[in-house]
């Protein structure tokens, strides 16, 4: 598949009940990172979510994994929950700053801001928000209330080059509106048959032919269903049932 780059995984990694389908029975779970990243080359990262990661951890998973490979840090919860964007600028700075090893490295990608259900649109506080972002730490926005999704807001984005995650749920799905010069997807189903996939890998087509670098991940689950839908996303082994 040719364009611009691509880039699947899941969320998160560290997954006991992958084995032994997708990580070998006897593999240590210290190894699991560095498995992982020879199938897939990219991971969202909820560890940051919680808690503000030390040097040493991303330097320790830096070193598990090969040059090309990224972490897509979910921010941290005090952001997006606990102050919902509004008098953030302090506490944001310093979750940017403690990524700075990853992207000194090359290794960072988009940041994932999710806001709760309960956060209904507020186009003031967005905008103020992320026009305060540095341009050098690629972001997306996933909105989980649906009085978001108006062009009010995928104009604010646009003016920021802020990518609108593009979600989808047994629930609810994020309209498609490129906002940013990159695509996030979040695949959230529980299942996806090969039609789904075979749908999914022609709009991930679509967009790396016309530029974007596209960012694919799918959900966890007991099962390893979704690691094994990104590796043959990645691989081009989903076929494109639009192709001629």
């Amino acid at each position: 598949m040719a364009g611009a780059e691509l880039y699947c995984g899941t969320s998160g990694f560290a997954y006991p009940t992958w084995k032994p389908s997708f990580y070998p029975e006897g593999l240590p779970s210290s190894q699991f990172l560095t498995h992982y990243a020879k199938r897939l080359n990219a991971v969202e990262i909820n560890y940051t979510y919680r808690r503000i990661a030390s040097q040493k951890t991303f330097q320790k998973w830096i070193e598990s994994t090969p040059e090309g490979f990224v972490f897509l840090p979910k921010a941290h919860m005090k952001i997006t929950h606990s102050l919902k964007l509004k008098d953030a600028e302090e506490f944001t700075r310093y979750f940017l700053e403690s990524l700075e090893p990853l992207r000194e490295r090359g290794r960072l990608g988009p940041i994932l801001f999710q806001l709760p259900p309960s956060f209904r649109a507020d186009h003031e506080i967005l905008e103020r928000f992320v026009s305060l972002l540095p341009r050098s730490y690629p972001s997306a926005f996933e909105f989980r209330n649906v009085t978001w999704f108006e062009e009010a807001t995928y104009e604010i984005l646009r003016r920021w080059n802020v990518a609108l995650c593009l979600a989808e749920t047994e629930t609810l799905e994020t309209p498609h509106v490129l906002t940013a010069d990159f695509v996030y997807l979040r695949l959230r189903r529980p299942e996806y048959t090969e039609p789904e996939l075979a749908t999914i890998a022609h709009r991930i087509s679509q967009y790396r032919a016309n530029g974007y670098r596209t960012y694919a991940i799918f959900k966890h689950e007991d099962t390893p269903a979704g690691a094994f839908h990104a590796e043959k996303l990645l691989k081009g082994e989903v076929p494109d049932r639009y192709r001629v």
